[in-house]
């Protein structure tokens, strides 16, 4: 396991990621790429908690969400199951599984203070923390797509299901944008990855 975990988070997080496991006696699947999700939290039908991280993150972002999948563990265990799967108790439970992490010998300096405001309210995704999203995916494989910010008013894009887009104006926070072939208007974070045409 030791040796597996290396290939994935920092090598100053794996020794208390294996305690953990340990502990808890996860059984940790470490899967292909998903669009809809970085992880899973299950509890399985023999009673043991199953966890899944996606292989295609990178180690900072394998690292968050494992530890976002055992903060689930931690509030149902602490709080019982009637509790929402992102709500207080969760938040607090990661904050406080996370806070042991939060050093330089494990994530860069750069990312320290984005993460330390990210954890005073942790969402149930790190990629709806526009700010740090894109800090983490400096980390990503490079790639040839690039955020809605960075398309110009007026350009069209393709989206990973293949659907055409047109650049619209912000609002508050997001960019509307019109589909090719309908018409009809969506909204996209700031921080979402694009293929521009």
């Amino acid at each position: 396991m030791n040796e597996v975990l290396k290939k994935y988070i920092p090598e100053r997080a794996v020794e208390p990621c294996i305690e953990l496991i340990k502990k808890h006696g996860v059984y940790l699947q470490i899967v292909g790429q998903r669009k809809t999700r970085h992880g899973d939290y299950r509890k399985l039908p023999t009673g043991q908690v199953k966890i899944t991280v996606n292989a295609s993150l990178n180690k900072y972002k394998f690292l968050m969400t494992l530890i976002h999948e055992f903060a689930h563990l931690a509030a149902y265990q602490n709080y019982g199951n009637y509790i929402k799967p992102h709500g207080r108790e969760w938040k607090h439970c990661f904050q406080q599984l996370m806070l042991p992490f939060l050093n330089p010998e494990i994530f860069p300096s750069k990312l320290l203070p984005l993460l330390a405001k990210h954890f005073r309210n942790p969402t149930a995704s790190s990629d709806t923390d526009a700010v740090l999203s894109v800090a983490l995916k400096e980390f990503d494989a490079p790639s040839l797509k690039n955020y809605i910010f960075e398309i110009p008013f007026g350009r069209r894009f393709r989206i990973d299901n293949g659907r055409v887009f047109t650049k619209g104006k912000k609002r508050i926070k997001r960019y509307e944008c019109a589909c090719e072939k309908t018409g009809q208007i969506y909204v996209f974070q700031p921080h979402a990855e694009v293929e521009p045409l």
